[in-house]
């Protein structure tokens, strides 16, 4: 992606990186998620919210590693957390009684009332399904959590019309559907893709696109979505990234502070 007349200023990454960093803004605390979820997460305590208290399912609270880290065992989680804690108690007595602001989740499938899929994929012409990594701790999260937000690649393979397999409820069937399920938690607020952002709808809790990123275009997001994507009557462009916001990214992908 370039900026017109100036050359490549960021790629469609760094959109969704910077744009599910700034999602956090104002949170207190956030169980992450790996992969995209915790690069948003370490970017957010880097730039949009500097206090924020970074929560790993191994038990690590308050992590402040210097650079990405390999998966929820990496040793530098728990070298700068504040707490170690066992799993067990990390859910029973931080997740599950509503203590976690926010859950950051990625997803291989996504639908449109964002329930999630890191289980399995089918495919077709007799081969095999396609195994993920699995549930993990996320189905709690998503069911605990005060908010959950969600990080993924806007393509019609991830945002498709039925899941394959329901890894962890969103906003299930549509509204109604947490409460019946006996979920605490807001459930997924928004979806922070390459292209853009999607909340729920009020009164259909349905993913909506309600920003695009610099550069895209609401009609790339339909095109790249596998239903029939609303849009919200404005669609709003997301702010450029800031210089500090990409030195900040950058460093920490190279395995240093900015």
């Amino acid at each position: 992606m370039t900026r017109p007349g100036t050359g490549p200023a960021w790629t469609a990454d760094e959109l969704m990186e910077v744009n599910a960093a700034r999602a956090l803004a104002g949170a207190r605390t956030c169980f992450v998620g790996i992969g995209l979820p915790s690069t948003a997460a370490n970017l957010a305590r880097r730039t949009a919210n500097p206090g924020l208290v970074l929560v790993y399912e191994s038990g690590a609270i308050g992590a402040r590693p210097s650079r990405l880290p390999l998966s929820i065992g990496d040793g530098e989680l728990a070298d700068t957390a504040d707490a170690v804690v066992s799993v067990p108690e990390l859910f029973n007595y931080w997740l599950q009684p509503g203590r976690i602001d926010v859950g950051f989740l990625g997803a291989a499938q996504l639908d449109r009332h964002a329930n999630i899929n890191t289980t399995l994929v089918r495919t077709a012409h007799g081969r095999p399904d396609l195994r993920l990594p699995g549930a993990g701790g996320a189905p709690e999260i998503a069911a605990h959590c005060g908010e959950v937000l969600v990080v993924l690649r806007h393509t019609r393979r991830g945002l498709v019309p039925a899941l394959d397999f329901v890894t962890s409820i969103g906003h299930g069937a549509g509204p109604g559907s947490r409460t019946r399920l006996g979920l605490p938690g807001r459930g997924p607020t928004a979806v922070i893709t390459d292209l853009g952002i999607l909340r729920p709808a009020p009164d259909t809790a349905e993913l909506t696109l309600t920003d695009v990123h610099p550069g895209a275009t609401p009609a790339q997001a339909r095109a790249a979505t596998g239903w029939d994507l609303r849009t919200a009557p404005v669609v709003r462009t997301t702010p450029e990234p800031t210089a500090a916001e990409l030195a900040a990214l950058r460093a920490l992908k190279a395995g240093g502070a900015a």
